[in-house]
């Protein structure tokens, strides 16, 4: 079975979770959902599968607990034991993440989100991201609003920062990039079949490492059934990331 590019970037965003054992997981948007109940159904069978709100779900949505938001903030969020998938409206070489405002901040363009929770899930815990179309209007060289921390402002603010600070990949429709160089700058880790280099540095605007890039796994059988029948029977993925 050939599988789609949105199939390929579910399987990406599912990867994000490998090796990270029973910790809370809190996927924001389709897309990150499919990838880690696609996880949780193959290879990371603790992930404890959160709602984004007051709820500990199985991968069919029934409910298996009660995450209070006080509880979580006392004890999973302030000491690396969640793994958040977050949207970005700009992100930067550094991993500083923009939901908050576009444009000068005392008289922006376009209001968004605002910071939400974005500050504390990236000084806190493992912080993944995902952007289903790779553009030089979301890889700026310079965030307008830091809503997310990078690693370059997190050694600015110091060891109470850095304790839990990691920013982990950030999963596109062309590839899967993160941070493992001297300078914590960005790196592609895999480009999707079919992605160039050329093409997706005319999709960013500042400098990425390639040194190391392979191209991104597809799915097994089994995912691609899972992908189909299970978490996704109506193809919404398609929708998100067109064929």
């Amino acid at each position: 079975m050939s599988a789609t590019r949105a199939e390929i970037a579910v399987v990406a965003v599912a990867e994000l979770f490998r090796g990270d054992g029973e910790i809370v997981v809190s996927p924001m948007g389709l897309v990150p959902q499919l990838g880690a109940k696609l996880a949780r159904l193959t290879f990371e069978p603790d992930l404890l599968m959160s709602d984004g709100e007051a709820y500990l779900v199985t991968t069919d949505g029934v409910v298996e607990g009660w995450q209070p938001f006080r509880k979580m903030l006392d004890t999973i969020v302030p000491h690396g034991r969640r793994h958040v998938v977050m949207g970005a409206n700009q992100i930067d070489r550094y991993g500083n993440q923009n939901i908050s405002a576009i444009g000068d901040h005392a008289r922006p363009k376009k209001q968004l989100l605002g910071v939400r929770g974005a500050p504390g899930n990236t000084v806190n815990h493992r912080t993944s991201y995902w952007v289903p179309r790779h553009s030089s209007r979301v890889f700026v060289d310079t965030v307008d609003v830091v809503s997310g921390v990078g690693y370059d402002n997190a050694a600015k603010a110091g060891p109470s920062a850095e304790k839990f600070h990691d920013v982990h990949r950030v999963v596109t429709n062309l590839g899967v990039f993160d941070f493992a160089t001297p300078d914590h700058s960005m790196r592609a880790v895999s480009l999707h079949p079919g992605v160039t280099r050329d093409e997706v540095a005319a999709a960013t605007t500042f400098e990425i490492d390639f040194g190391s890039v392979v191209t991104s796994r597809e799915p097994a059988d089994e995912e691609l059934r899972l992908i189909r029948e299970v978490v996704d029977p109506k193809s919404l993925r398609d929708k998100e990331v067109p064929a």
